[in-house]
């Protein structure tokens, strides 16, 4: 497998004053010995780096620090070298225990907050003791997201450090490729399927379809935009061949079949299951349509609100593909826009729509509050595309 340079990753860096659990911080997260824990002060005398992947994050490389109130000559040495690493780090740990909030920690964050690079207040040892409501609103006042754990006993230590870069994590690297990244080159031709029924809103295309159309417009390609009905015609008018065919994905089955094997085949659900979530989880979770029960309950979770209509794809055609598949006597339930239900784990699939209503950084927290629950999630296009039996055609140009 590729690994992603380090120049690609997320820089997390681990700051704090000299035995607050720094070195236990990052040995949970990685659930590996990367620093040594000893009781004595001043244990980790060098920058520790380990890079892993953070799914859903991606790769990272996370840097624990000697401590910043170390004393003496050397103590000087690791805290300018400690002080170096503010210079390559995206997002910052800053850990402190129960005792609270110094001017160690008021420096750190003032210096942070100058630089704009988001702080992550990790208030450790919780086991042992609480921090006063004074001191953590304090903590508050000057970090951007605030976490209260003990590295030594919590069970869930990366699912809170996950949440929390993932809510924090800077834009640039949250944000994902293109729509079309690594599909169509200028000047290539693309048929976008586009049907206009029921769900189709009056006199406009939904989003997805938008987005795409001006990326290839931008990209300078040929955009052919028709419904299902003239896909046949466009393709046998067309010289040459299109680069791809990306339809909506309640049009799958028809499409799919009018489309040569050889033209590469997608949906718009599909490209915005790369673009706003995790492709890779998506089709791992799709598998478990195989292992439901009956009486399993599924959750539908869609971005945004929207009367349903009596043919609604979350509501009626993906329920009804699902147990056409699996013959099974199954419960679905739905949520809209911004939340999403608490108890998770009472659920044996999770279904998203294609998010294109919401960020990146939305969906990652769902999968990442999905994967600490151990429900697999998948969407809406590999869903459909998966009940019809076609989805490794569906997702192969994307696996390139």
């Amino acid at each position: 497998m590729e690994k992603a340079t380090k120049s690609m990753r997320l820089h997390i860096g681990i700051f704090g004053k000299r035995n607050v659990g720094k070195s236990s911080l990052i040995n949970a997260i990685t659930n590996q010995s990367i620093s040594i824990v000893s009781e004595v002060a001043g244990t980790t005398t060098d920058a520790v780096e380990k890079s892993m992947e953070m799914l859903p994050l991606g790769p990272v490389t996370l840097i624990d620090t000697a401590g910043i109130d170390d004393v003496g000559e050397l103590g000087e040495q690791r805290v300018k070298k400690s002080e170096q690493i503010i210079e390559r780090t995206d997002v910052a740990l800053i850990v402190c225990d129960f005792d609270g909030w110094s001017e160690f920690e008021k420096n750190l964050a003032k210096t942070f907050n100058e630089k704009k690079i988001p702080i992550v207040a990790v208030i450790n040892k919780n086991d042992i003791g609480k921090i006063s409501e004074e001191k953590f609103e304090e903590i508050k006042a000057e970090t951007t997201y605030q976490i209260s754990l003990s590295a030594k006993s919590d069970k869930d230590v990366t699912a809170k450090i996950k949440e929390a870069l993932i809510r924090i994590a800077p834009e640039d690297f949250i944000n994902p490729p293109a729509i079309l990244e690594n599909l169509v080159d200028q000047n290539d031709t693309v048929i976008l399927v586009t049907p206009i029924d029921k769900e189709a809103p009056k006199g406009r295309l939904i989003l997805p379809q938008v987005n795409v159309l001006r990326e290839l417009l931008d990209n300078r390609c040929v955009a052919v935009v028709v419904t299902e009905h003239n896909l046949k015609q466009a393709i046998n008018s067309l010289k040459n061949p299109p680069k791809l065919v990306i339809t909506d994905s309640q049009a799958f089955k028809i499409v799919s079949e009018i489309t040569p094997e050889n033209i590469p085949l997608t949906s718009f659900s599909i490209l915005f299951a790369r673009l706003k979530g995790d492709l890779k989880t998506f089709v791992e979770g799709v598998r478990a349509i195989e292992g439901l029960n009956d009486g399993d309950k599924i959750l539908i979770c869609e971005s945004c609100s929207h009367h349903a209509i009596e043919d609604d794809i979350g509501r009626v055609k993906i329920p009804n593909l699902i147990k056409k598949k699996t013959g099974k006597t199954l419960t679905f339930e739905h949520v809209a826009s911004h939340d999403m239900i608490k108890n998770i784990s009472d659920y044996a699939l999770i279904i998203h729509c294609g998010g294109c209503m919401t960020n990146r950084r939305e969906i990652l927290s769902r999968i990442a509050k999905s994967k600490a629950a151990g429900v697999p999630i998948t969407n809406y296009g590999i869903t459909i595309s998966y009940c019809l039996g076609i989805l490794d055609r569906a997702i192969e140009p994307l696996m390139k």
